[in-house]
């Protein structure tokens, strides 16, 4: 224990939760932490680093030969590669669903809570002050989603025994936020990733779905937008949009022992009943509601039969479910090979999937927390009529989801989500009044920085289940991908091939420990001795389960009842038995957005503030030229975004060069060829790429020893500079025009006392009515009033003074409660995190 008196005593540190091998038990601490997002007041955090502290004693401690290997293994998972949480918004939950849980009756919940004395505590109590200060507040506390919570294991040994504050759940995946200035309107695009803790792994160790319908690879993915100048959850303007990625819900693998860079897909059982996506379905009706519609994207002709084996069995399968579900409910199936179309020169790869993101989003609607604005009353859109959703008295609900799917749900899968973000953006930004038609063009500030957004989000994804980066991004389908691109997805390949080869197994091993799907214990095999974990993750093997589900009523009861909306957040006694009413006080710092947000008791810098710091679409991507519409919604040139050419910290000489060498390269060779290993495989043809090599480069320079064209490229105009064209001697009738406006301003603050005494014997208020234009008695930047000060503000003024004399006034109770929350902040506050 002197350790982590020692640790906790020095910095202020969380407790992520506590793990046992075979000696004692470990603390797991967070000990540092960066603000990645803020939600309507509540910031996001990702964990930077962590510290594991042995809690026995030295002296008692009963050493075992393996608890080092042990606690290697359990640290390979590390906890500072995207893990985030927050200390007042369910990371685990979609905004959608916090936010209707607060529409919930509080009198029904009230009567069915018990507020303990651990709860109520106050320090205070003792001096006779009201520990509400005649202001209560409530709240509601649900239970988070364990599906998406990976340190629900380490934190099931002191859940009954401690204060559910003392709870923190940890998400796994991806959190990014970007800010989009609308003509100085910030309005904030948030992009969160939740990776399931179920049936987790790596990329060929985990394929197709678990007994239980838990998929591999499944990443609920939630675009958030709001208008970042009203914070509240209740005044302001909030919508968001949620799909899903995920393994096809079959029982296939793929064997690695042939160390092939493609493995042949086997189905490893035979389900003709569909009883394992009969178990996913379920989950997903409940979560989301209906309807859940089905992209598939893997490939239907091929020469040997390998992609189109999944989408044989899964055609079968929502054949079979749907026979039971009423039709419309019916789950909807859409399959298109985005290989085939990609190959092809004919077909536009992202044309196609913006028709089928249009049809998928006007099926399932989108969430926003108000009702629709008057602009769009006034002026309705065709589109808009026809979206789906749930439309209530607050605003708008999403029922349903799309669910995409390839082999591995990594590039072709993010590709299509982002299409798909793309257009739920659109109608997003039209829900809150920002554009007048709800759609979106490529090349424009705002799908730019929403293209970003994905990217990153791929990447990392990527990452986590690929062991490299995406392979194949948007400009890879858009054909406009630089020729330098081609060599990144050569390294990029090789990387996931190397990681799935070599690495992966001991990734599968520090994932199942960390998660608490292997146990250890004395008398039983190590980890690293079992030949498979099959038998960890199917629990249908080692024991028999004594409920079966109905091949055709395989839903759960009272899911269909409620469709469309989502079983999860409706008013039911099973839901509400998943609340929570907890009395709030009012200078609490869970309820405090204030103070949560602006920190005022804290030192802090423009140059740390989160909101300066982060992605800006006016100084990160709309171009540096005065006279360039600063409009987000207006089409660039490729050359006109501030990121790619002004915004770098190459000077323009570089870029031109770097123009040239590219204009007079060789086209790269093809992606057949060089990306066989990776899990799209487009095969794009050399003829196809030539040409994308050349639309990329739309600046052709002449002669490479030609310094002077290349510094009269650099030269920018005046036009360029200052958005007008400056002729070297003004005009005539300029410079007259410029002389009559500096005589006009000399007259008008500048008048002697001879002309006063003038105009007072000769006045001339029947000919010439002079009216100030400014707010001040006079229209002279050199004489202003000063301002008054209202009585209060002159109290507060004398009472400094007389304090700074030594003459104290007596504390009054507002004082006191302003004392009490300061002595929260700074002591008992940072005692509670610890």
């Amino acid at each position: 224990m002197e350790g982590l008196f020692l640790t906790v005593s020095r910095a202020s540190c969380l407790c992520a939760g506590f793990v046992r091998f075979l000696e004692g038990y470990y603390i797991v601490l967070i000990t540092k932490r960066r603000k990645m997002a803020d939600i309507g007041g509540h910031a996001i955090y990702k964990i930077e680093d962590t510290n594991m502290i042995y809690i026995p004693n030295d002296s008692v401690r009963v050493s075992h030969p393996d608890e080092t290997r042990y606690l290697r293994i359990f640290q390979n998972v590390d906890l500072s590669s995207n893990f985030y949480f927050s200390y007042s918004y369910d990371l685990s939950h979609s905004l959608q669903y916090n936010l209707t849980i607060l529409r919930m009756p509080l009198e029904t919940l009230k009567t069915e809570t018990t507020q303990t004395r651990q709860e109520s505590f106050d320090i205070f109590e003792d001096e006779g002050l009201s520990t509400q200060g005649g202001s209560g507040v409530f709240g509601i506390c649900s239970k988070p989603y364990e599906k998406y919570v990976w340190n629900a294991k380490l934190l099931e040994a002191v859940r009954s025994a401690v204060h559910r504050d003392w709870l923190l759940y940890i998400i796994h995946g991806f959190c990014g936020q970007s800010k989009l200035l609308i003509y100085g309107r910030p309005i904030y695009v948030t992009l969160i990733a939740r990776r399931s803790s179920k049936f987790a792994g790596t990329r060929f160790l985990k394929r197709g779905a678990n007994c239980e319908g838990d998929v591999a690879n499944e990443v609920e993915t939630e675009q958030i937008l709001y208008d970042a100048s009203v914070m509240s959850f209740s005044a302001g303007s909030y919508s968001s949009y949620v799909q899903v990625r995920g393994s096809v819900p079959l029982y296939w693998s793929q064997d690695i022992s042939t160390m092939m860079p493609k493995p042949p897909i086997t189905l490893d059982q035979a389900d003709p009943y569909a009883h394992v996506a009969a178990l996913h379905f379920d989950q997903m009706l409940q979560r989301f509601g209906s309807p859940i519609i089905i992209l598939n994207l893997v490939k239907e002709r091929e020469k040997r039969k390998h992609e189109r084996i999944l989408s044989e069995e899964l055609v079968a399968a929502v054949t079979y479910l749907n026979q039971f579900l009423p039709p419309e409910h019916a789950i909807i199936y859409i399959p298109w090979d985005m290989a085939k179309y990609t190959k092809s020169k004919l077909c536009n790869v992202l044309d196609r999937l913006n028709v089928i993101a249009e049809s998928v989003v006007k099926k399932t609607g989108f969430f926003v927390n108000r009702p629709d604005s008057y602009c769009s009353i006034l002026r309705p859109d065709e589109k808009w009529n026809e979206l789906g959703g749930c439309v209530v008295s607050t605003g708008r609900l999403q029922t349903g989801v799309l669910r995409t799917n390839c082999v591995d749900c990594l590039d072709r899968t993010n590709t299509a989500q982002f299409m798909v973000g793309k257009c739920a953006l659109a109608y997003q930004l039209y829900s809150l009044g920002l554009i007048d038609k709800p759609n979106l063009q490529f090349d424009t500030d705002t799908v730019r920085l929403f293209e970003e957004l994905y990217e990153d989000h791929g990447d990392t994804l990527s990452l986590q289940y690929g062991g490299s980066q995406l392979v194949h991004r948007v400009k890879t389908y858009r054909k406009i991908a630089p020729w330098t691109q081609h060599s990144k997805d050569i390294m990029q390949t090789l990387s996931r091939y190397y990681s799935n080869a070599f690495s992966d197994a001991d990734r599968q091993d520090s994932i199942n420990l960390f998660l608490g799907v292997f146990k250890p214990a004395e008398g039983k095999p190590h980890l690293w001795e079992l030949p498979t974990d099959f038998y960890l993750h199917q629990k249908n093997t080692l024991s028999l389960s004594q409920t079966r589900q109905s091949y055709t009523f395989w839903w759960t009861t009272g899911v269909l009842k409620h469709l469309p909306l989502p079983f999860d957040e409706v008013t039911c006694a099973e839901n509400r038995r998943k609340l929570t009413v907890k009395k709030f006080h009012k200078y609490e710092e869970e309820i405090d957005i204030h103070n949560e947000f602006f920190r005022p008791y804290e030192l802090s810098s423009f140059d740390e503030t989160f909101c300066l710091a982060m992605t800006n679409s006016t100084r990160d991507f709309m171009p540096k030229n005065v006279g360039i519409d600063p409009s987000p919604f207006t089409v660039r040139k490729p050359d006109e975004t501030g990121k790619s050419v002004l915004g770098n910290k190459n000077n323009r000489e570089e870029t031109v060069l770097q123009r040239k060498t590219a204009a007079s390269a060789p086209p790269p060779p093809s992606e057949e060829a060089v990306s066989s290993s990776s899990e799209d495989d487009s095969g794009t043809d050399k003829e196809d790429e030539g040409a994308v090599s050349q639309r990329s480069t739309p600046v052709k320079v002449t002669d490479a020893g030609d310094n002077t064209k290349i510094t009269e490229n650099v030269v920018q105009s005046t036009k360029d500079v200052y958005g007008v064209n400056l002729s070297d001697i003004p005009s005539e009738d300029d410079l007259a025009i410029y002389a009559r406006f500096v005589q006009l301003g000399q007259s008008q603050h500048k008048q002697d006392k001879g002309s006063q005494q003038f105009y007072s014997k000769h006045s001339l208020d029947t000919v010439i009515n002079l009216i100030p234009i400014s707010s001040f008695s006079q229209d002279n930047i050199y004489e202003v009033q000063p301002p008054r000060a209202d009585r209060k503000s002159i109290e507060i003024f004398h009472a400094h003074i007389q304090a700074g004399r030594g003459n104290m006034q007596p504390l009054g109770r507002d004082d006191f409660l302003m004392y009490r929350e300061y002595i929260r902040n700074r002591y008992i506050g940072t005692h509670l995190w610890c």
